[in-house]
């Protein structure tokens, strides 16, 4: 009976760790379509062409994948070298053998595993406007589509993330819907006033 209760108990720990990976991994590709697509959008307000359109796109994955892997490596980091030393206060590191003590630690977040699933995440997300734009020439159609396959991955990415945190999916993939317009047309709209005014 006691094996029993371990057990489950084991499997709703592994559940939530994965519940926990994979929302890490929609917020991480949500940020990665949001902030892309703004730049993209931003930059095409004062320069039309594809290229820059483009350039500034891949641009915006590289630095933003890069940002997320660093920041959450040292973040990870942080809070392993944390539990860590709680082990090592507790007295728990003394009484263990060299197996357990891995055991432990296995336990644990993994720093590079958790920058490399932040970098990969936020460049998934980051692709979606970018092959939007990749092979459409005229500005008018290339932001119009930009826009709506950004807007259709904004709702799936907040019904899924409403749906893993057991929260209303309509209400939250609007608020995620309409964030999102929000952001790109304050970015559309600053930027095309910086350039007009010859900044």
């Amino acid at each position: 009976m006691a094996a029993n209760q371990q057990q489950t108990q084991n499997d709703e720990l592994d559940y939530t760790k994965r519940g926990q990976w994979l929302r890490a991994a929609i917020l991480g590709a949500n940020d990665g379509l949001l902030s892309t697509a703004s730049l993209m959008i931003g930059v095409g307000a004062v320069r039309t062409d594809i290229k820059t359109m483009i350039l500034s796109g891949v641009a915006g994955l590289v630095a933003g994948a890069c940002s997320m892997a660093i920041g959450e490596l040292v973040s990870v980091y942080s809070q392993y070298d944390i539990e860590m030393a709680q082990l090592k206060r507790d007295g728990s590191t003394n009484n263990m053998g060299v197996e357990e003590l891995n055991a432990e630690k296995e336990k644990l977040p993994n720093p590079w595993h958790a920058a490399g699933a932040s970098a990969l995440s936020f460049a998934v997300g980051a692709l979606v406007p970018l092959l939007g734009a990749a092979f459409i020439k005229d500005y008018v159609v290339r932001v119009g589509v930009v826009i709506g396959v950004v807007s259709f991955a904004l709702l799936g990415f907040g019904g899924l993330g409403a749906f893993l945190g057991k929260a209303p999916i309509v209400k939250s993939s609007l608020r995620v819907l309409i964030g999102g317009w929000f952001a790109m047309g304050v970015t559309y709209g600053i930027t095309k006033l910086v350039g007009k005014s010859g900044l």
